[in-house]
């Protein structure tokens, strides 16, 4: 149910998270989200990936992760990999003051950058990264309740599969 209530929180990731229990409402949770862009013809992408399977069984993080369409042109087209993905690494070279997209690249709260077949950077990194906050979720066999997280009233788009 964890790994659910994690995936149902997506749409949260970019404007605040959410703080999830199971039943009665309960204080804010807070959690850091790491995206990972990565490519399947690249060989240094699967240790970045078995990273970011290390953290999803963290609580307190948030993991995504991207197939970038940008290295196809070798010749390994990656079945995943999406325009849109790239486009939202790309969209974070300015903030990062980056001077192109890269992979495997971990970006934590869209702040931070590493690289992420480098576990020992990355557990570094994530221990000075701040945890997000945002909407208590409650879930249970009969509904899911999300309440406010600021009062902005930022909007989220929330996806139940």
């Amino acid at each position: 149910m964890r790994q659910l209530a994690k995936l149902i929180i997506f749409g949260t990731a970019v404007c605040g998270m959410a703080g999830i229990s199971h039943g009665a409402p309960i204080d804010h949770h807070t959690l850091m989200v790491v995206e990972l862009f990565t490519s399947q013809g690249r060989s240094s992408c699967p240790p970045a990936n078995a990273n970011l399977i290390k953290l999803s069984k963290r609580d307190d993080v948030l993991t995504l992760s991207f197939a970038v369409t940008y290295w196809d042109y070798l010749g390994w087209k990656d079945i995943f990999g999406k325009q849109a993905f790239t486009d939202r690494q790309i969209a974070y070279e300015a903030p990062l003051h980056q001077s192109g997209p890269f992979t495997p690249q971990m970006n934590i709260n869209g702040t931070k950058t590493v690289v992420g077949n480098n576990l020992l950077e990355l557990t570094g990194l994530l221990s000075t990264a701040s945890h997000l906050k945002g909407p208590a979720i409650t879930l249970n066999q009969i509904r899911t309740e999300i309440g406010r997280g600021d009062a902005r009233g930022t909007a989220a788009d929330v996806w139940l599969i």
